[in-house]
């Protein structure tokens, strides 16, 4: 009797777990470390160095840069939204100062700057704030996450958003080169690096430094961990570690909507539905598994946000589309999903790009949302034990491929609890 009580005592508290664990993943006001919209009204989030849409959200410590966050607000009304920040570690887990340690001046800020759509079907509040502020600075280095929130509450969460304030403590030197060996000479590509610290010491560069690394600003198939081949006293040499070895990839797919009255290259039809809301058919995407390399110019999975029909300003007059995808596939694949992945995507693989299986047209399909600009975009497979999307059914790999890489250099001092950024390094490898 004891034992029966015991055991259902026991798979009650486990299907608790698992409930309370299936409620954290869904619940919208449970705070995401990474890139991640909260509401379905907020659509079209940006985060990037000021000066330039397509620039990263990194700034110098206390440098002149300012980064810009904007997003529309599909309920076309004005709502009181408000920025706060958490500070990170190397891992995107938060570190354990408080604010008034990485922050001099306010903590939050109002967003004060909307604007409300102009000759546009789809209706929408247009939102955008810069910061740094004169009074709010950043004191460390390291990683960050910008938060919104409604009303004051900041349990009312909107969105979140990563970005990272490095110094320039170290130097780092990298090249890109075709991988080694027989399997991987012809598809990959790998990193050779080394870090010059004659003016910083690293007592501990196997402990106390952390070196991760990105392939086109994606942080799902970013690798870490990556120690030291050759130590000397000013300099540290990374050649021979398997990690920082990538897929080449292929070429990103694109296309323009930039003008929802004009067929452009990659576009089939031009519909709207009854509520008059533009539909976008993209032609057919080929399989390019095993089709030889081919170059063409791409913004790496970025996207632009533009109005060909409207020129005056895109932020507020650029329409939204429902954009259609497809690929051709033989049969469905089970133990995994395909996913449309890119900057339209935040680089995330859910249920909203995901893709799924039309057995009369026999091929994999979705549909985004998505304002008027020019995209580029790739097809990734995800497996169910797998974190990492990998492009090799879809897209083939080539080594000659185009691709930008950052290498971001973390230091723990002793002494401290938190992770400096001390140096960051972007590299392109078609570009030396």
């Amino acid at each position: 009797m004891f034992f029966n009580k015991f055991y259902f005592s026991f798979l009650f508290l486990l299907i608790s777990l698992k409930i309370i664990s299936q409620v954290d993943y869904v619940n919208d006001n449970v705070m995401h470390y990474s890139d991640w919209s909260y509401k379905p009204n907020i659509q079209t989030v940006k985060l990037h160095e000021s000066s330039f849409d397509a620039n990263p959200a990194v700034l110098e410590l206390n440098g002149n840069a300012l980064l810009e966050l904007s997003f529309d607000d599909l309920d076309f009304d004005k709502k009181n939204y408000s920025i706060s920040f958490v500070h990170c570690n190397a891992n995107w887990e938060p570190s354990n100062l408080m604010n008034s340690e990485f922050i001099d001046g306010f903590f939050e800020a109002n967003i004060l700057n909307y604007t409300f759509s102009s000759n546009t079907i789809q209706k929408y509040t247009h939102y955008s704030i810069t910061f740094p502020q004169a009074n709010i600075k950043f004191t460390k280095s390291g990683n960050y996450i910008v938060f919104v929130y409604e009303d004051n509450d900041k349990e009312k969460l909107v969105l979140t958003k990563r970005f990272m304030i490095y110094e320039n403590k170290v130097t780092v030197l990298a090249t890109t080169r075709q991988a080694s060996g027989n399997d991987e000479q012809f598809e990959k590509q790998h990193l050779d690096f080394s870090i010059l610290n004659s003016a910083y010491d690293l007592t501990n560069p196997f402990t106390d430094l952390k070196v991760i690394i990105t392939q086109n600003n994606r942080w799902d198939n970013a690798v870490n961990d990556i120690k030291p081949t050759f130590v000397e006293p000013t300099k540290l040499t990374y050649s021979l570690d398997d990690k920082s070895t990538f897929n080449g990839g292929n070429e990103f797919r694109y296309f323009d909507s930039r003008s929802l009255r004009t067929y452009t290259e990659r576009i089939n039809d031009i519909t709207r539905d009854s509520a008059s809301i533009y539909h976008l058919e993209l032609k057919r995407d080929d399989l390019r598994t095993y089709k030889n390399y081919l170059f063409y110019n791409d913004i790496n999975g970025g996207y632009l946000i533009k109005n060909q029909d409207m020129s005056t300003n895109p932020d507020v007059e650029a329409d939204y589309a429902w954009v259609h995808f497809f690929f051709p596939y033989d049969n469905a694949v089970s133990e995994g999903n395909f996913y449309v992945l890119g900057k339209l995507t935040e680089w995330k693989t859910n249920k909203t790009n995901m893709l799924t299986y039309n057995y009369k047209k026999f091929g994999y399909e979705c549909k985004l949302f998505l304002k008027q600009g020019y995209y580029n975009y790739t097809y990734v497979f995800l497996s169910d034990n797998k974190k990492a999307g990998d492009e090799t059914l879809t897209e083939g790999n080539h080594w000659e491929t185009e691709n930008d890489y950052t290498i971001y250099v973390y230091h723990r001092q002793r002494g401290t609890y938190y992770d400096q950024l001390i140096s960051v390094k972007r590299l392109n490898s078609f570009r030396k």
